[in-house]
């Protein structure tokens, strides 16, 4: 009887071994499989493809597109251009919205209190990449993020409106295309068509910093041809009226450059102008429709398709805002409104023929 209880203890003993053998070989696999998953997913949050750094746009997931967002400031026919010339020159570049992008559209409608909204719904909506339009848009962006990538176009000098470091050398996480016009060209243009202009006035919005600049440039150009030349401000579209009445028997004509409250408003400035026998000579070809007389202007169309050419290096990895200089359009192109030239009673000057 003891051989027998001792039989069956030796074999409960074993059978508790066995089972106690078997649970630790499990969770050593458990373990090893745990601390697999963890050294992998530790691997792949360190790798620098998947992080979403300073001036690169992120790496898109093989099921998800990149995400674009366009904030434009106003709406008229240059801004328009540039923005169709961008979603354009994507599509051509293999970037389709759609299919393998999807684009996020806004306009601030000249008012500037939109912008930052705007801003901040493409930073929380976490896009890969913004197209602003325009300073004020521009401006904008560049105070809600400091990561995403940044293209800013329609805007006159970056580095003065505060938006780089540098034009050459951007250094954050912004660059872009510049729309500086040829504005001692735009000036001399003026007095090919009135040569006996002996005052001139300088129309621009005071809340647009590049309109400021350019009216500076415009202000040298007319004194070296012997003509003086006086700024006429406003700080909203309310006032285009109301200025431009003030300057009828003042001036010989108007100057406006690229300002983007005077080109949306660019037709309340020639139902005075006009009648009044005072040519506008204007800083890009949009405001022509509008009544403005003549332009030497950029073409914003081409401007837009060149942002998206630095758009598509982004996007593709080969280059980040911070290395990538502001670009330019030297191309300049004459254009002038036949009809208002009728209307103002002049001839176009035969040098331009």
């Amino acid at each position: 009887m003891k051989k027998f209880i001792s039989l069956v203890l030796s074999i409960s003993c074993a059978a508790m071994l066995l089972t106690g053998c078997g649970n630790e070989g499990k969770d050593q696999t458990d373990n090893k499989k745990s601390m697999t998953a963890s050294d992998s997913t530790e691997s792949e949050s360190s790798s620098p493809d998947s992080t979403n750094s300073k001036g690169n746009a992120k790496e898109a997931n093989s099921d998800d597109n990149y995400k674009i967002g366009i904030i434009q400031f106003v709406q008229h026919e240059a801004l328009d251009e540039a923005n169709r010339g961008f979603v354009d020159g994507l599509a051509e570049a293999g970037y389709i919205d759609g299919e393998n992008i999807t684009i996020n559209q806004q306009n601030a409608s000249g008012d500037q209190s939109n912008a930052p909204s705007i801003a901040n719904t493409f930073v929380n909506d976490d896009v890969d990449l913004i197209l602003a339009i325009a300073t004020p848009a521009a401006q904008a962006v560049a105070n809600a993020t400091q990561e995403i990538p940044i293209l800013v176009t329609a805007v006159t000098d970056p580095a003065e409106a505060g938006l780089v470091e540098s034009n050459e050398a951007p250094g954050g996480n912004i660059t872009g295309t510049s729309d500086l016009s040829p504005v001692k060209e735009q000036i001399d243009l003026l007095k090919e068509f009135v040569p006996d202009a002996q005052k001139i006035a300088i129309l621009y919005c005071t809340n647009e910093i590049n309109s400021k600049l350019q009216a500076d440039i415009a202000k040298e150009a007319a004194k070296e041809l012997g003509m003086e030349a006086q700024d006429y401000t406003v700080s909203n579209s309310n006032e285009i009226q109301q200025v431009t009445e003030s300057l009828v028997g003042k001036v010989d004509a108007i100057y406006a450059p690229t300002d983007n409250i005077i080109s949306a408003g660019m037709q309340t400035v020639t139902q005075v102008s006009t009648p009044n026998k005072i040519p506008v000579i204007c800083g890009e070809e949009g405001m022509l429709p509008r009544g403005a007389l003549a332009t030497k202007g950029i073409n914003y169309y081409n401007l837009g398709k060149q942002t998206a050419a630095q758009a598509v290096k982004i996007l593709n990895g080969t280059s980040e805002p911070a290395n990538m200089p502001v670009e330019y359009i030297e191309d300049v192109e004459f254009k002038y409104n036949e009809e208002v030239l009728a209307d103002l009673e002049m001839e176009l000057p035969a040098g331009l023929k």
